[in-house]
């Protein structure tokens, strides 16, 4: 038994006319998705900058010292990052720092679609007595 052949068929490009119309889209979408997940791991690094900044201002009388300690904390770009410190008294008191931070976004097309985001984290300690 033979099959009976067909011509050719004005269906031919049409996956390739799909594929070029829907490729900017999931491009668009994994660039969003990229950019989200950066500015996901800036909040993880500016909340660990708040907690050494409040451990550094919990243990060293320094004023400078909380905001070495949040600059030190690796990752952030220490002229985006503003560190605030409150309350430190006495040993037994509690010193609270507020660390703020100007997030890029930065990804190419869905970076210049937003305004640079602004993270902040607070964190409170008690004040140590010198060793």
């Amino acid at each position: 038994m033979t099959w009976p052949r067909r011509g050719p068929t004005r269906e031919g490009g049409q996956a390739t006319v799909e594929l070029a119309l829907l490729l900017p889209v999931v491009l668009l979408l994994l660039l969003a998705v990229l950019q989200l997940g950066l500015l996901a791991r800036d909040v993880v690094l500016v909340t660990h900058a708040s907690r050494e900044a409040a451990r550094a201002a919990a243990t060293d009388p320094r004023p400078a010292a909380a905001r070495e300690a949040a600059r030190a904390s690796g990752g952030l770009d220490p002229r985006r990052l503003d560190v605030e410190v409150t309350g430190r008294a006495e040993p037994g008191s509690r010193v609270r720092v507020e660390v703020t931070y100007r997030a890029p976004t930065s990804v190419p097309l869905v970076g210049s679609l937003l305004a640079d985001r602004r993270l902040r984290s607070a964190a409170t300690m008690r004040v140590e007595p010198p060793p």
